[in-house]
């Protein structure tokens, strides 16, 4: 069995993003969430920092009611990423996994379990909301942006998939909603709900945009030994 948070199957990929220093500037000055996630999507052709990812689920009926969402699991780690495609998603605690899309595959690689396994990355990258912020220079062809309400410090944005009419139900992905949290052009926060009621919340820190990335550091080979996995 494979141990997976940032799944299942890869369900929970996530997502990365911008520069904060002297350097590079982003308008702080615009007013609609949409706007700057558009801007941020335009101007960031690279980018690394450090997130955590928190599942999250409402309390049962045995536990107090007036606490809000329950924390159930939590990881942090760092991520990078080059658009279009390619990315690193690497979780650092509490334990070591990596998720890798390289522009061709998708390599999920559980360091405990010393196991990696490749998906097509077109397949699996459509199921993904790393695709979302990794992807394309465009989400208007993908997505209607929806201005929603103002919380925790930041203007939310839902991303309502357009219909696909290739796809029975309308669309590819296995959430009924995803909103994004900008602060002062930047995405700083990705929530993400399944029909099942189940909440992904990731947080950013420290984004670095438009770094010098080697191209090598989003190749990966398995160790001799490792069990390979390759799945269509």
């Amino acid at each position: 069995m494979q141990r997976l948070f940032l799944a299942p199957a890869i369900k929970f990929a996530i997502s990365a993003f911008i520069l904060f220093s002297a350097n590079t500037v982003i308008a702080a000055d615009i007013d609609s969430g949409a706007e700057q996630l558009r801007q941020f999507i335009r101007n960031s052709k690279t980018a690394e920092g450090d997130f955590v990812q928190q599942q999250l689920r409402a309390p049962k009926a045995n536990e107090p009611q007036d606490k809000g969402l329950k924390v159930v699991r939590q990881t942090q780690g760092h991520f990078a990423f080059v658009r279009p495609g390619r990315f690193v998603w690497d979780t650092q605690k509490p334990f070591e996994q990596k998720l890798i899309a390289d522009g061709k595959q998708l390599i999920l690689w559980d360091k405990d379990l010393n196991q990696a396994t490749f998906r097509p990355a077109g397949q699996a990258l459509a199921s993904t909301p790393a695709a979302i912020l990794f992807g394309e220079s465009s989400l208007d062809q993908y997505f209607d942006l929806i201005e929603a309400e103002d919380r925790l410090g930041m203007k939310w944005v839902a991303l309502v998939p357009k219909k696909n009419p290739n796809v029975k139900n309308g669309n590819d992905l296995p959430y009924t909603k995803i909103s994004i949290g900008m602060t002062n052009g930047l995405p700083k926060a990705l929530e993400l709900i399944d029909g099942l009621g189940s909440v992904v919340l990731v947080t950013l820190d420290k984004i670095q945009l438009n770094l010098t990335l080697p191209a090598n550091r989003f190749n990966f080979t398995p160790p001799a030994g490792a069990e390979v996995l390759r799945l269509n």
